[in-house]
């Protein structure tokens, strides 16, 4: 086969190969990312995000494996676990599968979807973390404080409660007014990372409270923010070059 029939027939069969990326490999391919944020941590832990449960039972059973796998101290969790509440309970079920506390707080879907908060508070409580919505708490040994905040825009923030302080938002933006705060860590997902990224171009699109953080490593004003592209899809359940992500911090 000459060179310029076999680029001609490559040509005219990637289109084939990326959708087929796009489609069946990227949506379920979870990346496990290692991020450490100080040359002596104390603590581990995993965050993920964005889990849009929608019944398929397989893939997450697979996700929250690979997150007790990691035997962090705790894990965090940044909003929309559901899309409709007729996925709740059984969502809430691969919550307490867990076997590590479990904080988090809700997203824009759960409000959209009118998910009643008393299931939430009682399955989180139950891997001994907690649902924070606009409220904090410290882990059990009292060494860092988790605040959660739901809403798109923050409150006043509450004095420290722990030499170092974790940030939950479903936002990204927020860390940009966070009202002259500093955390140790801000953690958010809601862009998905865009699902599409192009190559040397980057996300397609992204929703609103994302600003400039569509995935991964930050300097903000508020400190040191990470955005996790999420481990579900939302619209359509598509992913390219934008694999889902569990990331493992230690701080």
């Amino acid at each position: 086969m000459g060179r310029r029939r076999f680029l001609g027939m490559l040509t005219l069969a990637m289109p084939g190969f990326l959708a087929a990326d796009g489609l069946c490999l990227e949506p379920e391919w979870v990346r496990v990312r290692q991020l450490r944020l100080s040359n002596n941590p104390t603590h581990r832990l995993v965050h993920f995000t964005d889990f849009h449960f929608k019944g398929d039972a397989g893939y997450a059973a697979k996700a929250i494996q690979l997150i007790n796998k990691q035997k962090p101290h705790f894990v965090c969790f940044t909003g929309d676990l559901i899309e409709e509440t007729v996925h709740l309970e059984k969502a809430l079920d691969f919550i307490r599968q867990i076997r590590f506390p479990v904080y988090g707080v809700p997203g824009n879907h759960e409000d959209w979807c009118r998910a009643p908060v008393e299931p939430f508070i009682e399955a989180f409580a139950q891997t001994g973390g907690q649902w924070l919505r606009n409220t904090a708490t410290t882990i059990p040994d009292k060494q860092i404080e988790i605040l959660g905040w739901a809403d798109f825009r923050p409150g006043p923030i509450p004095q420290a409660q722990a030499a170092k302080r974790i940030l939950l938002t479903h936002y990204p933006e927020l860390a940009d007014n966070t009202h002259g705060c500093r955390f140790d860590l801000i953690l958010a997902g809601h862009s998905h990372g865009g699902q599409i990224r192009l190559p040397g171009y980057g996300p397609l699109f992204h929703g609103y409270g994302v600003g400039p953080y569509d995935m991964g490593r930050y300097d903000s004003p508020g400190g040191p923010l990470y955005v996790n592209p999420g481990i579900g899809t939302f619209f359509l359940p598509v992913r390219f070059n934008c694999r889902p992500e569990i990331t493992v911090i230690e701080i």
